[in-house]
């Protein structure tokens, strides 16, 4: 059990600076019993932190952070305090900082750790991760691994690499464990409610995922600050390969179940790319900055800047059609916050995920075009089959003729920053068994494939 001592935030400097970390600090995080060991490298966006919003028995309390000096790498440090000072189950981290242009060099050199942790700026994440896997280390990525269709080849050799080396390498895919998804997943294979997936059309797909996100956002109920390169798609990556990295995955991971897919299985059909366009004084909200850094010049037109933020593709997965689309809105209306909409249509029903303002933006399964017998009869079906899954409490509302909504209990609402906990907890049970499930590889190089794919095809 760990003893709850006050944390420590520690620093030392890499070359051209002042100081030098005690010799006896990394002593003691090696000699340490715990099984796990993070290596935080250049966190320079907030998802870094949410790792460590809780602890885990198996990881080491000393974290090292390897950055270069800047805000990205001081508001990564304020997170973490935040969590170790809170009133209400605070956290006992020890942030071990290295500082210093050299920082990524001197992560590998010393390797003061097992798992790197990666979430910041997305041109790196590959090179990152290809050095950081051949220097045998595992590795925790944020989506997306990658945001450059030049880039795949190298991701699908690193885990190639990995397996000889040994090691994982695993993306954060949060949305997993959001509720409403789960009961989606869970329902659509159950054959006498759902009956089967159809296939779907171009026009019609059998399954589309749609998400709508904010520049302007709270964050532990803080205003979150983000990077001025958080706007240039050529650092943060364009909107149909960053937050559709998600959707594709809920795809493959709902239609496909625990099944090996490769790209042969992938046939693009459309995609498109359009931008959000933001005011310097948004812009300034949001990053503190009175004007646009230079490397933002090629995006601005007429003194606004033009986001690349949104995108959207059809395409074909094992002959099924899927639509996935996202836009980032810069700020949410009132009450209101990130959204997500998703249909799985079935021979019998489609089941649907719906999360705007009548659903006063809270994420709400309805099972919806209720085909092949009476609502009466088909709720007593629907009843059956939640009663079969792991929940209990799952209340069953009439929502129209040919249609009706499932009504979810508080205690299974966890928060999107909370998932990022889940996928940790995962990941340490693979790192634990030594291996993912025989089919997460494979899913990982035929979903970066499609959104990779995607750019490609958008931008043609």
């Amino acid at each position: 059990m760990l003893l709850l001592i006050p944390a420590m935030i520690l620093s030392s400097c890499g070359s051209g600076g002042s100081g030098k970390r005690n010799s006896e600090e990394k002593d003691k995080l090696m000699e340490s019993s715990y099984n796990v060991k993070l290596l935080t490298v250049d966190p320079g966006h907030f998802h870094a932190a949410l790792v460590q919003k809780t602890m885990y028995p198996q990881v080491s309390p000393d974290v090292m952070v390897y950055a270069p000096e800047g805000p990205d790498l001081e508001q990564h440090l304020g997170r973490i305090a935040s969590y170790n000072s809170r009133t209400d189950n605070p956290t006992n981290w020890n942030e071990i900082v290295y500082r210093g242009p050299d920082f990524f060099e001197k992560m590998l050199s010393e390797k003061a750790g097992n798992v790197v942790v990666l979430s910041g700026n997305n041109r790196k994440k590959a090179s990152y991760i290809s050095s950081s896997i051949e220097a045998g280390l595992n590795v925790l990525a944020d989506k997306p691994m990658i945001i450059r269709p030049e880039d795949w080849p190298g991701l699908e050799a690193d885990f190639g690499k990995a397996a000889e080396k040994g090691v994982l390498l695993y993306d954060i895919m949060t949305e997993r464990f959001e509720i409403t998804t789960i009961l989606q997943k869970l329902l659509s294979q159950k054959p006498e409610v759902f009956g089967t997936l159809v296939p779907g059309t171009a026009g019609d797909p059998a399954v589309s995922k749609v998400s709508v996100h904010h520049f302007s956002k709270l964050v532990s109920g803080t205003p979150l600050q983000r990077p001025a390169w958080f706007f240039d798609v050529e650092q943060q990556g364009e909107g149909i390969v960053d937050v559709t990295t998600h959707l594709v995955d809920l795809i493959q991971w709902e239609c496909f179940p625990e099944q090996i897919l490769s790209p042969s299985d992938v046939k693009l059909a459309t995609a498109k790319r359009w931008p959000t366009i933001i005011t310097k004084e948004e812009f300034r909200g949001v990053t503190g900055m009175d004007e646009f850094p230079e490397y933002l010049g090629k995006d601005v037109k007429d003194g606004k800047l033009h986001v690349y933020s949104n995108g959207e593709m059809i395409y074909q997965l094992k002959g099924i059609w899927a639509k996935v689309s996202v836009t980032w809105d810069f700020m949410p209306p009132a009450g209101g916050g990130d959204t997500h909409y998703s249909v799985m249509r079935g021979s019998l029903c489609d089941l649907v995920i719906r999360q705007g303002a009548e659903e006063a933006y809270v994420p709400t399964l309805y099972v919806e075009n209720i085909k092949g017998s009476t609502l009466q009869e088909f709720t007593g079906k629907l009843r059956a089959a939640l009663d079969s899954l792991p929940y209990d409490s799952l209340v069953i509302e009439n929502s129209g003729s040919k249609a009706l909504k499932v009504n979810i209990p508080q205690k299974y609402r966890v928060s999107h920053e909370e998932h990022f906990g889940q996928v940790t907890e995962r990941f340490l049970e693979y790192l634990e068994a030594g291996k993912l499930p025989d089919w997460e590889v494979p899913g990982m190089i035929t979903k970066y494939y499609t959104t990779t794919s995607a750019l490609k095809m958008a931008k043609q």
